[in-house]
């Protein structure tokens, strides 16, 4: 029984280590996009968003991309901590680090843990901690929700920016474009050469 349970925690350790957490994604990134874009460090074997359970649908997701191996989970971190994550043609400032064993919904038990639960009485001394804490939580959700919003608003206003621009510069080649065709630009290059002489 031990042996099976060490053996079993080993497989998920080395799980852990295979794996990449990824940070602030897009809510409209699939499993799919995901895959076709960490594909280029090699092999996913698997994807896993993390349900967002504390605030609106609307905010970044995260999620845990199973690599092949902890070398390629590596490579993946240290790009994504140097240059921006492209979907759709857009760099997006998604976060990449080593995923740990806290992060997975499925984790075994640790051979020599014990965990032991009990309900607190409001007599017990420590009721008025556990209370404290749980009031701590309920801010700190809040305060999250209120940043992660403050920071869609920023990166929103960062795509229109550079919808206009991209938009701007568009009109310029295409004002430049219409000069070459009508033979505007050769009369100015004549009266220009013209005037020179």
């Amino acid at each position: 029984m031990g042996a099976s349970v060490e053996g079993e925690f080993a497989e998920f350790a080395a799980k852990v280590k295979r794996t990449v957490y990824l940070d602030n994604i897009s809510p409209q990134v699939t499993e799919a996009v995901l895959r076709t874009a960490l594909e280029q460090f090699g092999k996913v074997k698997g994807v896993h968003f993390i349900p967002n359970y504390l605030g609106p649908k609307n905010l970044p997701q995260c999620a845990l991309v199973e690599m092949e191996d902890a070398k390629k989970a590596k490579a993946v971190i240290s790009t994504l901590s140097q240059y921006p994550f492209m979907i759709s043609g857009m760099p997006r400032p998604v976060r990449a680090r080593a995923a740990k064993e806290e992060m997975f919904n499925e984790r075994p038990r640790k051979p020599v843990r014990k965990i032991s639960c009990t309900w607190l009485e409001p007599s017990d001394p420590d009721f008025e901690v556990a209370k404290r804490l749980k009031v701590l939580a309920q801010k700190h959700t809040a305060e999250t929700s209120f940043m992660l919003k403050q920071q869609i608003n920023q990166e929103q206003e960062l795509a229109n920016q550079q919808e206009r621009a991209l938009k701007a510069t568009y009109k310029k080649f295409e004002m430049i474009e219409s000069l070459i065709t009508d033979g505007t630009a050769k009369d100015l290059s004549e009266q220009y050469k013209s005037s020179f002489r």
